[in-house]
This record gives C-alpha cells, sequence and structure tokens, in this order.
C-alpha cells in the first residue's frame, strides 16, 4: 500500500539555523547537506527552506527526510555544471550519458519532497553557461546537464504540492522505487531540450493525482531503462498535460515490463506530438493497461502505439539486449479528441498502430473515441506506403511522410476492436477512413464516419483474416464501403451498415474469391 504522506520523525530544522542565505547568489550546497545531514542523526524530520532564494548545487536526502518548502521559498539551483553530482549513472534513450541532478536520493526510505515553495533549475541561463567552456555538439553536451529531482531505488517517496520549474534536462526521474505517490505537483520546464515533466522508470506501487504539467518535451513518461525492475501497479489520475512532446508515454526506453497501469480523467491540450504514445521498442512487454476518459485539444497525432525491434541498452555495465517483447491487452477508452490541423504527417491522421513481421500487437480496445481532423487527403495519399522502421526510434515522423488512412492507420494486428469510433472532418478527405494491413480478428462496430466525396473506399483492408464491419454510418459518398485486397484475406462479415451514399458494398480484388466475403 502507498503511503499517502510519511510518519511523524524526531527532528525539524531550518537550513538558516546553519547559516543558508537567501540572497539568490551565495552558494549554500554544503549548509543545505550539513542541514539534511544532523536531521538525520536526529531521527529524521522536516528539513525547511523558509522563504527566500537558495542557490545551491546537489543536495542529496537521507532516510526518513521531508525537505519542506514554504511559501515564497525558491530553492535555486547553480548555473555551474560543475556543482552537481551524478550519483547513478546511465545511458538515455538517445544514447547520452545522464544523471546528474540537483535534489538526489539513492537507496532510502521514507523520503519527501512538500509544501508550496518552488524548486528552479534555472535550465536556460545553465545552458548558456556551459556552452562557454564545453565544446562538445549539443547532442552530446545536453546530457552534463543536471536533472532537477531524481529519486533512485527508494521507497515510500512522498512529493506533494511543491512547483518544479525550468529543469536543464528531464524534471524530475523516478527509477526503481517502490510505494510512490505524488499529487498537487506543478511542473512548469521548457526552454532547453529533453524537459520531460515526469519520467517514471521501473517504478511500482505508484499513485500521481491533480498534478499539471507544462514540459517541452514528454509530460508523463513512463521508462524501464533497466530489464531488471517492471513499471506496475501504477495510478494515474487528474492530471493536466501540454507538452512539446508526448503527453502520455509508455516507452521509449522499454526493456523491462509495463504492466496493470491505470490512467484516467486527464486533459491534454497544445501538444506538439503524440498525446497518448504507447511503445514497446527494448524488449518490454506492455500488458494490462487501461487509459479512459482522456480529452484532448489541439495535439498533433492523438494516439501512436508501437511494437518494434531497437532492441538498446541504457546500463551497459548491469544488462544485456533483450529479445523483442510484446504489447497486448490493452484498453483506451471514452477519448475526445481535437487534433492540430499542422502535425507531424500530413495530411493528419488520428491513430497510428503498428507492429512488426511475425509480432502483431494483440487484443488492442479502442472504445468511444471521438476525433476531429483536418482532413485533405488525396487518391494519392490513400496509396502511401509506410516504412517498416522496424529498429528506428519510434516516433510519429518515422513512419513519415503520412499514412494512408485519416482516421486510424492498423499493421500487424491481432485482436482490434474498434467500437463506438465517431470521426469528423473539416475539409474533405479521399482516404480511408480505415486500413488494416495484416491482420486478424478486427471488429469495426458502430462508427460513426463523416460525409466526403469521391473517395475510393471507407475501409481497406489488406491481407485480413477474420473481420467483422457491422452497424457503421458513413454519411458521405464513395465508390466502395469496403475494399479488400491480398491474397490471404478471408473471413470478412459486413453487416447491418448504413450507406445511402455508398456505390458498391463491398470490392474484392482480382485474386480473391467471392466467398471471401459476407455481406448482406
Amino acid at each position: 500500500m502507498i503511503a499517502s504522506s510519511l510518519k511523524l520523525f524526531a527532528v525539524d530544522v531550518n537550513i538558516t539555523a546553519y547559516g543558508a542565505v537567501g540572497n539568490g547568489t551565495k552558494l549554500n550546497t554544503s549548509v543545505i547537506q550539513k542541514a539534511i545531514e544532523n536531521c538525520y542523526k536526529g531521527g529524521g524530520g522536516k528539513v525547511i527552506i523558509p522563504s527566500g532564494t537558495f542557490l545551491t548545487g546537489t543536495i542529496v536526502l537521507n532516510d526518513n527526510i521531508t525537505l519542506k518548502l514554504e511559501k515564497g521559498a525558491v530553492l535555486l539551483g547553480s548555473t555551474n555544471v560543475n556543482d552537481y553530482k551524478n550519483l547513478d549513472p546511465f545511458v538515455d534513450g538517445l544514447g547520452v550519458s545522464v544523471g546528474w541532478a540537483l535534489v538526489v536520493a539513492i537507496d532510502k526510505k521514507n523520503v519527501g519532497i512538500e509544501g508550496e515553495g518552488i524548486i528552479d533549475g534555472q535550465g536556460s541561463k545553465l545552458k548558456a553557461q556551459q556552452i562557454l567552456t564545453d565544446t562538445r555538439p549539443e547532442s552530446q553536451r545536453w546530457g552534463r546537464r543536471p536533472f532537477l529531482l531524481r529519486v533512485v531505488r527508494c521507497q515510500n517517496v512522498s512529493v506533494t504540492g511543491v512547483t518544479l520549474n525550468y529543469s536543464a534536462a528531464w524534471t524530475s526521474h523516478y527509477f526503481q522505487c517502490k510505494q510512490v505517490s505524488i499529487k498537487n505537483v506543478k511542473i512548469v520546464s521548457r526552454g532547453v531540450a529533453h524537459n520531460d515533466g515526469m519520467d517514471i522508470d521501473g517504478c511500482q506501487d505508484v499513485i500521481i493525482k491533480d498534478c499539471d504539467v507544462i514540459s517541452g518535451d514528454d509530460a508523463l513518461c513512463f521508462k524501464t531503462t533497466s530489464s531488471k525492475m517492471a513499471c506496475k501497479n501504477i495510478v494515474i489520475s487528474g492530471l493536466r498535460l501540454k507538452s512539446g512532446q508526448g503527453a502520455i508515454k509508455i516507452g521509449t526506453e522499454s526493456m523491462a515490463p509495463f504492466e496493470n497501469i491505470s490512467i484516467s480523467q486527464c486533459y491534454i491540450y497544445d501538444t506538439a506530438n503524440g498525446g497518448i504514445k504507447l511503445l514497446s521498442v527494448d524488449g518490454a512487454r506492455i500488458h494490462n493497461i487501461n487509459i479512459s476518459d482522456i480529452t484532448m485539444m489541439e495535439v498533433k497525432t492523438p494516439i501512436l502505439i508501437r511494437l518494434g525491434a531497437r532492441l538498446s541498452v541504457f546500463r551497459k555495465d548491469q544488462d544485456t539486449q533483450q529479445p523483442i517483447g510484446t504489447l497486448e491487452n490493452v484498453t483506451i477508452r471514452n477519448v475526445r479528441a481535437k487534433a492540430a490541423d499542422n502535425a507531424q504527417l500530413m495530411p493528419p491522421s488520428g491513430i497510428l498502430i503498428t507492429g512488426i513481421p511475425d509480432h502483431p500487437i494483440k487484443n488492442l480496445t479502442l472504445e468511444n473515441v471521438e476525433i476531429n481532423l483536418a482532413g485533405g487527403g488525396t487518391d494519392e495519399n490513400a496509396r502511401q506506403v509506410v516504412p517498416e522502421a522496424i529498429d528506428k526510434y519510434p516516433e510519429v515522423k518515422t513512419f513519415g511522410p503520412l499514412v494512408p488512412a485519416y482516421g486510424i492507420w492498423a499493421r500487424h494486428v491481432d485482436g482490434l476492436k474498434l467500437e463506438n469510433v465517431k470521426l469528423t472532418l473539416s475539409h474533405n478527405d479521399l482516404r480511408p477512413a480505415f486500413i488494416c494491413e495484416d491482420g486478424k480478428n478486427i471488429e469495426l462496430n458502430n462508427w460513426d464516419i463523416p460525409k466526403t466525396v469521391d473517395a475510393q473506399a471507407i475501409v481497406r483492408l489488406e491481407n485480413v483474416t477474420g473481420a467483422d464491419i457491422t452497424n457503421n454510418s458513413v454519411y458521405g459518398f464513395a465508390h466502395e464501403f469496403v475494399c479488400v485486397e491480398g491474397n490471404t484475406s478471408g473471413d470478412i462479415h459486413v453487416l447491418k451498415n448504413k450507406l445511402p451514399g455508398i456505390s458498391k458494398k463491398v470490392e474484392l480484388s482480382a485474386d480473391l474469391k467471392t466467398s471471401t466475403v459476407v455481406s448482406d
């Protein structure tokens, strides 16, 4: 069970009693650390940061220590990279050495941060100062910049009420922790690259509730940078997320499983990449994921689901390459999205789902999904070939420049259920609303498909075995409702659909038999 707050401890200390000066210019690292160690030796308690601006480098929390930032308190990160320590080095998904941080807890129990104050990393100023002496390319140099908060292999962690601002890299990274509670936290972290908001990396028994994240990079990101501990038993609710990349992401770093994760009642807005991204590319098993009651406004590409085979290793002295993972038993329901008109793939598409040959995504359900899209696709766009990109970094743009369906495009899937999907378009789109390539056991039920004019097909199935397409309503005019292609297609049922403007219900490619499809 996750503790909602830390127990009462024996000693509370104020850092000013140890000589800390809150003028924003004196470096207080040693005196803050002394206050923490004396509090720990006294049995633990709260180390109080009072009103004022306290400049510091790396400070390390100990067992039974809560850092309390009172109203008006600012713990201000130094702009000198040499004032920071890396107590748990590792390599990120781009192959860069990282791990330096401002506030750190390693292998501790009962640690917390609370209060109405602010931790500010001065990311842009630190970067400007760093590049005066660090002449490496930016792709290598950024990893030397500190995270704002790192909590590593800790048990019973509570972060409540505080504001985390302007990290020089990831804002908060929780690695292989158990019993974690993050509530009413506000993050504003933009201005330099890699400003993730929350990174939950191989953690278990986690609650995140009622937080507000504005991040330059991924807002809420689950990772497993080690194969030794899964991300599991996690409950997320009530988040507001704005991101320069992905709002809710599982992966990219994905060596150990992600399982038993529930995410609900989140509002995503002004996000420059994916709204929801589920990505197993380094061997992870992603399963038993439930995402529900999500609203998205002005989000580029609302959903990306990817099973791939990049197979990176991030702690090379501790880990070995994993076999290709799995992605199964995922349910996403009650999603309303206004997709951005200007997206990574143009013209935009709503949902991309793709495994790789012989490794399909299994048992994926999308239910009660409504997406508004710009439209604008052409006949030529409808035949776009999408790269497999089996071992590539799993990003929306990896599959560009566009995909051939405007609503949902799926490839290498087995057990895909699409129930109560409503699509709306601002402009005519000649691409199909749905395409499946290399699929088994596909269900399309109760779709509401908008008016389009002169499209070739509304649905296209390529090498699909077993499909039920029933009770769908199509309001536009097209040459055919369902186009079936590929010599392995079969056992397709097209029944009880409302098609007043469709010239032909089903069109079969020349190499298929009429018995391939059952229709009314």
